[in-house]
């Protein structure tokens, strides 16, 4: 049976924006399904920055479902958007997809070997796939369906009624001719780049404005299929709309309380949709967020549409270990997907969780990933022994589990370091991998690979797709005789050492007390002395015999952490080629 998650109490960020927007929901709708809301464009993949666009709300409707309450999380697949550039980066797509500038994103066929039907849902697959090994639970809406089955029909004779209005709105914000290109104007956000991008007086990011007026709506060309249209006439009572296309000069008149092949422009859609959706909450981008952009604008037109803005925090950007901010333009960045081939779900759910929207953090591809899996698994410890603090435990308790059910975990979690290190190793031998982890801890030997995985499996993944051949692991065939003919007395002495202590000493935590008591032996200490009971030229001597030690193994100066590697060689081929 699914666990449901008991409410986490505590004051962690989650939880007061649980408190204002069940208030709220119950001011503006009571009795009433809490509405959170995220937007996402499939106009390229779909990367980890865009994926705070979801945690946030996911984490705040979570929390309202463990307290009892019905919550809809909405996410509005903006799929009806026009294609406005070629992603780089991205896999079968060539500059001859430019021919497709302009047209709905569900209009323009999938990368090549695809298997889904245009370019919106190939994108949008894959999302869906990584958000439910996430335990994301939401409401997916296509905006294509919902305007080309005239489910907005209403919503836009309303607008095309009230352009002035909406224009009046919107003449605030607009940039002055004069202004245009002066230093530190604000840029224009991502999504009314996407509304807006293209060619000649119908790209206007806010709707047509031209000698028959305004407005706040733009047809796809019924001939070429582009939205690079101007609306020159359009009649309120008899809702007829006469448009021309820029790109093929193709002109018609059709009865807008018919038509569905067209959308309202980004910064009236958004209104719209919060109006017609009753949202609650739903937070917004940086770029999203500065004076004129499509929030702050939209704050004012959704009273236009008898609705309220959201409560909505502004989101900070997410970063990738040595990469600048992401942007889904350029083609070639991380994924939720790609994430996940490399961590487990409980800890990427984590590091949105942990951190405040307005805080910008990375996720690691990197070295740093380690650290990372280091550092969740002693918060692990320290919720299971109750030692964890309180907001510690709130982001542990939404990184394991949602409301419905906890999430699947590796039954075993090893360190991560260690399995990333074994796998090196090992080159894909699972038997291999599965003698070196039983060896681990003779105590409690690990009776199948099964019982480390997924974690091994993500480590596995990691070591093979994200550390450079050069930096691979390559054990020596045989003993460097070269190295060890050269070696002074301390040099033999300190390998004699841990050749007499291998075998009593085969376990994780015995090779670890081993190679660090070494030296402390040689020095005169005992082979358990602490860090403060030494002078430092325990540790210089420490390094040292380490070097010596990779040298002798692999090859190298450094390499995995030399318990693991000394257990993945085995005592034998250790003895062989340490000289024993």
């Amino acid at each position: 049976m699914p666990i449901v998650a008991q409410s986490t109490e505590t004051t962690d960020w989650v939880s007061r924006f649980a408190d204002e927007v069940i208030a709220e929901s119950e001011r503006r709708a009571p009795g009433k399904p809490v509405v959170v809301a995220s937007g996402l464009s499939p106009s390229g993949p779909i990367h980890l920055g865009n994926l705070r666009e979801v945690m946030t709300p996911h984490l705040v409707a979570d929390e309202i479902r463990r307290r009892g309450h019905t919550v809809r999380h909405l996410i509005s697949w903006d799929d009806y958007d026009r294609y406005r550039k070629v992603p780089g980066g991205v896999e079968g797509v060539d500059a001859s997809w430019a021919e497709h500038i302009g047209k709905p994103l569900t209009s323009v066929p999938a990368p090549e070997g695809s298997p889904h039907a245009n370019w919106a849902e190939h994108f949008r697959a894959a999302m869906v796939g990584a958000l439910a090994e996430l335990g994301v639970e939401f409401d997916g809406i296509s905006q294509t369906a919902q305007y080309t089955s005239g489910v907005y029909r209403e919503q836009i004779l309303h607008a095309m009624r009230h352009r002035a209005d909406i224009d009046a709105v919107l003449a605030q914000y607009r940039t002055k001719p004069k202004a245009a290109g002066k230093k530190g104007q604000k840029p224009v956000d991502e999504a009314e780049l996407e509304a807006a991008e293209g060619s000649g007086a119908a790209a206007e990011d806010d709707g047509s404005s031209g000698s028959a007026g305004y407005f706040p709506y733009k047809p796809f060309c019924g001939n070429c299929g582009k939205d690079l249209t101007t609306v020159t006439s359009y009649d309120d009572d008899s809702t007829e709309l006469t448009y021309a296309c820029g790109e093929c000069g193709f002109s018609e008149t059709v009865r807008l309380s018919e038509f569905n092949r067209g959308k309202l422009v980004w910064k009236v859609d958004w209104p719209m949709r919060w109006a017609y959706e009753g949202v609650v909450f739903e937070p917004s981008g940086v770029d999203h967020s500065s004076p004129g952009s499509s929030f702050q604008v939209g704050g004012q037109i959704v009273g236009i549409f008898g609705g309220e803005q959201p409560i909505g925090p502004m989101y900070a950007f997410v970063g990738i270990s040595g990469m600048a901010k992401m942007s889904s333009s350029k083609g070639g960045v991380p994924t939720p997907a790609d994430a996940l081939e490399i961590m487990e779900p409980q800890l990427l759910r984590w590091l949105y969780a942990r951190r405040r929207p307005n805080q910008s953090f990375k996720i690691a591809f990197d070295q740093e990933i380690q650290r990372l899996y280091d550092e969740w698994d002693r918060l692990d410890a320290k919720v299971a022994d109750g030692s964890a603090l309180p907001a510690d435990v709130a982001a542990h308790s939404r990184a394991v589990r949602t409301a419905a059910a906890e999430l699947p975990r590796t039954p075993r979690p090893l360190p991560y370091r260690t399995l990333a290190s074994v796998a090196d190793i090992t080159a894909g031998n699972e038997k291999q991998a599965e003698r070196i982890l039983g060896e681990l801890d003779p105590a409690h030997p690990l009776a199948s690979l099964d019982e480390a995985r997924p974690r091994y499996d993500r480590a596995e993944a990691w070591i093979n797709t994200h550390v450079p051949a050069d930096q691979r692991t390559v054990v020596r065939e045989v003993p460097d005789a070269e190295l060890l003919g050269s070696l002074d007395e301390e040099g033999r002495e300190s390998v004699r050492l841990l050749l007499d202590g291998l075998a009593e000493h085969w376990s994780l935590d015995g090779l670890t007390h081993l190679v660090y008591g070494v030296p402390k032996v040689r020095a005169g200490f005992s082979a358990d002395a602490t860090p403060k009971e030494l002078p430092p030229e325990i540790k210089t001597a420490q390094r040292t015999f380490f070097a010596l030690l990779y040298h002798l193994l692999v090859g190298r100066d450094t390499g995995p952490r030399l318990p693991t590697l000394l257990l993945a060689v085995g005592q034998e081929r250790v003895r062989t080629l340490l000289g024993g």
